[in-house]
């Protein structure tokens, strides 16, 4: 039972995390196209935040599966 407990937990952090990644691309391609000459700053402040997602989400799946 906690077994599936666990993986729900999982589950959760791994789809919060694409939605994150999702809305930071989108909104770094966004403001490319409305700003061309910014593209790599924005580049740069994009990357920077899917990683701290990615970070975030690598951290929960963990705690989620160790807590079984």
């Amino acid at each position: 039972m906690t077994g599936s407990i666990a993986a729900i937990g999982a589950g959760l952090a791994v789809i919060g995390a694409g939605f994150g990644i999702g809305k930071v691309g989108g909104s770094a391609m966004e403001g490319i196209a409305r700003q061309p000459e910014a593209a790599s700053k924005i580049q740069t402040a994009m990357i920077i935040a899917a990683a701290l997602i990615e970070g975030v989400a690598l951290f929960a799946v963990v705690v989620a599966l160790l807590g079984k």
